[in-house]
């Protein structure tokens, strides 16, 4: 048997239009000054208020958030939630990085300590090839 009940649930455009410009964090003063002179905050308010908007508007309303006009009319929240909560889990990779080291730490501080140890003997070795060369220099004097 297939649930209907989430088949006939309505997508809320206008709460919709308040997700996405929040999201974006545009204020309803900013949004009612890029639709026009005949907008304001509480045209705005009363906008996302209502569960549907005029196709028309509802592209005017995608362009100045910049976000496709489909968005505002097939975002529903619960399946978003639903979505991340049964993707992403402690262990899984978020964005496509994995977030657990590769090497472990305390390796690679020891391949470190010891790269340092041997660049101090080379240069121990070049001082005293420098001391044996300048002790000769005396020498001939």
């Amino acid at each position: 048997m297939v649930n209907t009940n989430a088949m006939d649930k309505k997508v809320h455009e206008g709460r919709n239009v308040k997700r996405f410009r929040e999201m974006l964090g545009i204020k309803q003063d900013a949004l009612a000054f890029e639709l026009g002179d005949d907008w304001n905050q509480q045209k705005i308010s009363l906008l996302e208020q209502k569960e549907t908007i005029d196709p028309v508007l509802l592209q005017q309303i995608s362009t100045a958030l910049k976000i496709p006009a489909e968005a505002i009319q097939n975002f529903d929240e619960d399946m978003a939630v639903n979505i991340i909560a049964n993707t992403f889990d402690n262990g899984s990779i978020l964005n496509g990085i994995n977030h657990n080291p590769t090497f472990h730490p305390i390796d690679k501080l020891i391949q470190l300590h010891e790269e340092k140890i041997a660049l101090y003997e080379r240069m121990l070795k070049e001082k005293d090839e420098m001391t044996a060369r300048l002790e000769k220099l005396l020498e001939k004097k």
